[in-house]
């Protein structure tokens, strides 16, 4: 008989966590259509397969993928994702447009893959969506605490708040010029 497995402990349990540094995971983690989701292609990285042969064995079981596991991307989606990350336009040659994994959806993977490593993964995917939601509500506790503290000390105060949120707020994207002569403006 097998002695029980300790949550706390054992090398064993935590063998994942030499897999894939949370980091690389956080990394892969795009937000499209308002949801937290990993591309096959990064999911392919990860797990070390091929795109194709990941997207294969998701295609023979898509009844353990609704909409709100997976969902294909659209061709401005896609485009949006490429010109995010810098990716070239002809990305690895794909003859598709990418699916995209939500967190409920990369569980499922690792049952569909059915590797060892597909299981170690998953358990660091999982915790990292875990830190992204804390860290999430870290920042809601905190926004919502500067905001009681600008209503207490309003005025006095409110060019410190200020400063605060700015530092706070995520930063806003700049329109970039464009590379190369620009015309005059015409005259009339």
């Amino acid at each position: 008989m097998e002695p029980k497995r300790s949550i706390t402990s054992s090398k064993k349990s935590d063998k994942g966590a030499a897999v894939v540094p949370l980091e690389q995971v956080a990394r892969c983690i795009r937000f499209i259509r308002a949801q937290k989701v990993m591309i096959d292609s990064d999911l392919a990285i990860l797990y070390q397969v091929k795109t194709g042969a990941l997207t294969r064995a998701v295609r023979r079981n898509l009844e353990r993928f609704p909409e709100d596991f997976m969902f294909q991307l659209t061709e401005a989606e896609f485009e949006g994702l490429r010109s995010q990350t810098g990716i070239s336009s002809d990305w690895g040659g794909r003859r598709y447009l990418p699916y995209a994994f939500t967190e409920q959806g990369i569980a499922m993977l690792s049952s569909v893959l059915r590797s060892d490593r597909a299981v170690h993964v998953n358990i660091q995917i999982m915790r990292t969506f875990v830190q992204l939601r804390h860290m999430l509500a870290n920042h809601t506790e905190l926004s919502r605490k500067i905001a009681e503290l600008e209503q207490k000390y309003d005025r006095q105060f409110k060019v410190v708040f200020d400063a605060i949120q700015r530092l706070v707020a995520p930063p806003e994207q700049k329109l970039r010029r464009p590379i190369g002569l620009v015309p005059p403006k015409s005259r009339g």
